[in-house]
């Protein structure tokens, strides 16, 4: 048998389902190894830590990390701690999102949130303790091929994702919204921040982790990320449009989550400013620029189209 008929297909010929799963799993015992072990002490603190994050959620962020990264050929073990970086963050903001003081919500991933099952202030200190973890899993990229430049880049990328002109910034506008009727940009401003700039981050992310790769000269890399940059500002947008269309469609036992508490709690949404048909037509052209916005990655820009499908074309 030639070497030709043994060795491994290419990442890229991997079909997309058999990808998804791999990195799916892949992130998944990244987060395992990186959160602290349920008994470790304080013990209760550890054990809700891994309830937040652990089993369930459709890893996105963490995805979106790898196909990023895998285009410009990053190394492997600095994209685990990126993606675990995303993750905490997201699952971080979860747990603080569902508490009475914002959106009271009852349900998460198809289970009783953090606070029900653990008590709010327990809840509180999840969040923070997995915000603080986030950023020790980032620094750790430096340590695996990262590079330390590619490093604090990637730190003070998700610290401003994650700060006042991002997703807390958009958490902010979202609570002072409440019963008010916004026009399409202001609603496009609070989702950008809200849920776009975590997104946009990922991409990133995964993008800066291969900044010191050998096989990628600088100029290349730039062109990159200017690709990777148009991708990640139409898809972070098109996630919470889709979000809005679901949160009126979709229902508690397919979302894993409360079903139209957005207008329940009277917040204006894509589908309140322009109507649900208007809503489907903006998030396939959101999915078509992010399509043609990395177009010029050829073959690498692969896994990043199959989930701009994902993410616009989901039920969940």
């Amino acid at each position: 048998m030639t070497e030709a008929t043994t060795a491994a297909p290419p990442a890229s010929a991997v079909p997309f389902d058999r990808w998804l799963a791999a990195r799916g799993e892949r992130a998944e015992q990244a987060l395992e190894r990186m959160l602290p072990p349920a008994g470790a002490h304080p013990a209760r603190l550890h054990e809700a830590m891994r309830y937040a994050v652990l089993g369930g959620g459709k890893r996105v962020r963490p995805l979106l990390v790898y196909a990023a990264g895998e285009a410009g050929a990053a190394p492997a073990a600095a994209l685990d701690c990126a993606a675990c970086a995303v993750e905490l963050v997201h699952a971080y903001s979860l747990v603080h999102d569902d508490l009475p003081c914002m959106d009271d919500d009852v349900l998460r991933r198809g289970r009783p949130t953090v606070h029900v099952q653990y008590g709010e202030a327990l809840a509180m200190l999840v969040g923070d303790a997995l915000q603080a973890l986030a950023f020790e899993a980032l620094a750790a990229t430096a340590a695996h091929g990262a590079g330390a430049s590619a490093t604090a880049a990637m730190v003070a990328e998700l610290a401003r994702a994650a700060g006042s002109q991002g997703m807390a910034g958009g958490q902010a506008i979202d609570l002072a919204s409440v019963g008010a009727t916004l026009g399409r940009e202001a609603i496009e401003d609070m989702h950008r921040r809200k849920t776009g700039a975590l997104l946009r981050a990922s991409v990133r992310l995964g993008g800066l982790c291969a900044a010191d790769a050998g096989a990628a000269a600088a100029d290349s890399h730039a062109r990159r990320m200017q690709a990777l940059d148009r991708y990640a500002d139409a898809i972070g947008l098109a996630f919470q449009v889709v979000d809005d269309i679901l949160d009126v469609e979709g229902d508690a036992a397919t979302l894993g989550k409360t079903a139209g508490k957005d207008a329940k709690q009277s917040k204006p949404t894509y589908v309140t400013a322009v109507g649900l048909d208007a809503a489907r037509r903006l998030a396939g052209q959101l999915r078509e620029q992010a399509r043609e916005a990395i177009a010029p990655l050829g073959e690498a820009g692969r896994r990043l189209a199959g989930l701009a499908d994902l993410i616009v074309l989901r039920k969940s």
